[in-house]
């Protein structure tokens, strides 16, 4: 389709839209009760009656409904299905057109990015859940978790480990209603509206956005952290914060199978802690002095964390004696971690 005929389309589609409160008003009473005069519309809404006639011949022009010219005039409701039929004609053409004069942008997300329409925040929920390859956080509301459902039944399915905050607890669904074993290997149910909507995926790539900016509040926000240190932040205060203020729904109990890689030193030693036996690890960070990136491997001698999550640590035996392995931005250890990965009779190779 040439320029100017697209846009012509575009602009017939937008008056044909082009609904103010009164028609909205009045259309959709008209609906309601099949046939009414300018007075009964006015009875019914708070359309002030001077305007009825006017909004009346609008939905009449655009061919929404039928006026009879008696005395009173009577307005009668027409079968939606036939008078959008050939706007849902136009539409269909319409979209296949603008298709072909899209030009798909080059999503380039920086390391930090602010967004704030709701439909923005929703793609970047769904990229985070896509692309994660072995370790996926979640705070979600019951909605998101309905809506993203799908996705975390196919990533469950590829193996990522995958944990899910609920909230508000009270609207979570029943455990004995809802198979939460095809989403995730822990869930958990935090009280409250208070809880942000959060996804992390393999300790990189992750979204923080408030609750409100999901009901299309356009003066919240959500941040979106792609490969930048600041999105420890987010991780951490998932860690410390809200999973430790939450109860647990479930956990599948199921043994872990090794080797297996982790973004997160909190949930490494967790799956270790509860396991018996000897663990290697291969460990990609940087030295905590230099700021030079390493890959150490060897036998895990010792592994703590607190109870409050907040502090965690490995004990690595490596060819050169001991190193001590922490999260993100650690300061007391040896080695800051970016990537974990746990073998049982040996170190696993470090990525390609």
């Amino acid at each position: 389709m040439a320029g100017d005929d697209l846009l012509a389309s575009l602009e017939a589609v937008s008056e044909r839209f082009n609904f103010g409160e009164y028609e909205a008003k009045a259309y959709l009473t008209i609906l309601e009760h099949g046939q009414v005069t300018a007075s009964e519309i006015a009875d019914y809404t708070d359309i002030p009656q001077p305007r009825v006639y006017d909004t009346v011949r609008s939905l009449s022009d655009i061919g929404l409904v039928e006026l009879q010219e008696s005395r009173p005039m009577k307005v009668l409701a027409l079968d939606p299905a036939e008078a959008f039929d050939d706007l849902q004609e136009s539409l269909d053409t319409l979209v296949d057109d603008l298709e072909e004069q899209y030009t798909q942008p080059a999503r380039g997300t920086e390391a930090v990015s602010l967004v704030k329409s709701r439909p923005t925040i929703l793609r970047y929920l769904s990229e985070v859940i896509d692309s994660a390859q072995y370790e996926l956080m979640l705070s979600l509301t019951p909605e998101l978790l309905e809506r993203f459902e799908s996705q975390l039944r196919r990533q469950h399915e590829e193996g990522v480990a995958i944990e899910i905050l609920i909230s508000p607890a009270a609207d979570a669904p029943d455990p004995d209603e809802y198979d939460y074993d095809d989403l995730a290997s822990t869930v958990k149910a935090r009280r409250g509206v208070t809880t942000p909507v959060i996804a992390v995926a393999d300790g990189r790539y992750s979204i923080y956005a408030t609750r409100e900016s999901l009901k299309g509040d356009t003066d919240r926000y959500g941040v979106i952290f792609d490969r930048s240190e600041l999105g420890f932040l987010v991780s951490m205060f998932m860690n410390t914060v809200l999973w430790t203020t939450a109860e647990t729904v479930r956990t599948d109990g199921e043994d872990v199978s090794f080797p297996r890689r982790y973004g997160t030193i909190r949930r490494a030693i967790a799956d270790m802690v509860d396991l018996d036996g000897e663990f290697y690890a291969t460990i990609e960070g940087r030295d905590v002095l230099t700021g030079e990136e390493l890959v150490v491997e060897g036998k895990v001698v010792d592994a703590s964390i607190t109870s409050s999550l907040e502090e965690a640590s490995l004990v690595v035996e490596t060819d050169e004696g001991r190193v001590t392995v922490g999260g993100q931005v650690a300061a007391l250890e040896d080695i800051e971690s970016f990537e974990i990965r746990i073998g049982r009779d040996s170190p696993p190779e470090p990525a390609d």
